[in-house]
């Protein structure tokens, strides 16, 4: 048809959205790539965490005043209290990595006019590990142990009140009121008690965390280049009976480590929560017994009897042929049971495994005789 004048001429749409054909031709968007090493999520069994109670609500100030009834007095609510800060044990948790540095409760509402009490601040909860100790100035002020235990952390502050509440024989119209009172506030210090079941024991470099990746679904970060992990990692042994053996990639421990070297005091608390420890060493280098002679005596300087826990020698790498020759050796000067193993190439984890599993069954046992109940992951 010719064309005329104001006639609008409207352009079919670049693609039907009923359309199946044109459905399969749009594609969703990619998402971006995430390296492994922005996945990983480090354990952390010490948090710093500043708690503020919420405001409580001020007071109402009101006179009703109707028809016929004027003067009809002071009418003002009272405020609402403020919401606590809660520590709550959560067995589901199991690392304080999830706590944020600074918690504050709900505020309360403001008392409103016809004797309008207002609404009080709604509780902010802190989900925790059970094991959790809760500290204050060193002081130890509370100890979740149990699933759903709760601890108030910051009382939330009173509400304020209104003029109504000031209503005396000696005062009929009472105009002032008070403001609400502020949040209780707390610096309080988070401590996991208990780390993991096992605890990977070893200097830098000795292939501590290629081992966890290898029995585990952790991934700490490993590179062909020397260096030592900063942060400890926990990975969790899965078992077809679904037991879950928890072990901790600690980081590597130096000579003079008692004293606060290297990363000191603050990693040998890791291995103190530990039940059992697991002794990684490297076969490759010369006389690898004596780097078990320096970390028991790392570990007796700092606890005394902390060397003496159950404990199994893992020699390292045996892959090399440095090794080949260190074993025999090794097992001459150390009386404890030593496997050897290759956490690259996978050879002989399957030993590790099942000694993994005997001492989580007789540290369950010990722990049922003496009437407590086994941490489990």
């Amino acid at each position: 048809s010719p064309w005329k004048p104001g006639l609008l001429l409207l352009s079919p749409p670049a693609f039907s959205t009923t359309c199946a054909r044109c459905a399969k031709d749009r594609r969703l968007r990619q998402k971006r790539a995430i390296s492994e090493r922005q996945l990983t999520r480090y354990f952390v069994d010490q948090r710093k965490v500043r708690v503020v109670g919420g405001q409580g609500g001020g007071g109402g100030h009101s006179f009703h005043s109707e028809p016929r009834k004027v003067f009809g007095g002071p009418d003002g609510g009272n405020g609402g209290d403020g919401g606590h800060v809660i520590f709550k044990a959560d067995q589901q948790m199991k690392s304080l990595s999830s706590v944020f540095p600074f918690y504050q409760g709900f505020h309360g509402e403001r008392g409103g006019s016809k004797n309008c009490y207002g609404a009080n601040g709604a509780h902010m909860y802190v989900k925790v590990p059970v094991g959790t100790l809760v500290k204050e100035d060193g002081r130890v002020v509370a100890d979740l142990t149990q699933h759903g235990e709760e601890y108030i952390a910051a009382h939330g502050g009173a509400g304020g009140k209104g003029n109504r509440f000031f209503l005396s024989n000696e005062n009929r119209a009472p105009k002032f009121f008070t403001p609400g009172e502020p949040g209780q506030e707390r610096v309080l210090h988070l401590e996991l008690r208990t780390t993991a079941h096992a605890g990977l024991v070893g200097f830098p470099n000795a292939g501590k965390s290629s081992l966890l990746r290898a029995i585990s679904r952790a991934k700490p970060a490993v590179a062909a280049y020397p260096f030592t992990t900063l942060n400890p990692h926990v990975g969790i042994v899965h078992y077809q009976d679904y037991e879950q053996v928890a072990v901790a990639d600690i980081p590597g421990l130096i000579k003079g480590a008692h004293q606060n070297r290297g990363l000191g005091m603050a990693f040998l608390k890791h291995i103190e929560r530990c039940r059992f420890l697991l002794y990684v060493l490297d076969l490759s280098v010369p006389q690898p017994w004596l780097q078990l002679q320096d970390l028991k005596c790392e570990l007796e300087a700092y606890e005394k009897g902390l060397s003496e826990r159950p404990c199994v020698v893992v020699g390292n790498k045996i892959d090399l042929a440095e090794s080949r020759i260190n074993l025999p050796l090794l097992r001459e000067q150390v009386s404890a049971r030593v496997i050897a193993l290759s956490a690259l190439t996978g050879d002989n984890l399957e030993e590790l495994l099942l000694h993994l599993r005997e001492l989580y069954d007789t540290y369950v046992k010990t722990e049922q005789a003496r009437g407590q109940s086994p941490v489990k992951w």
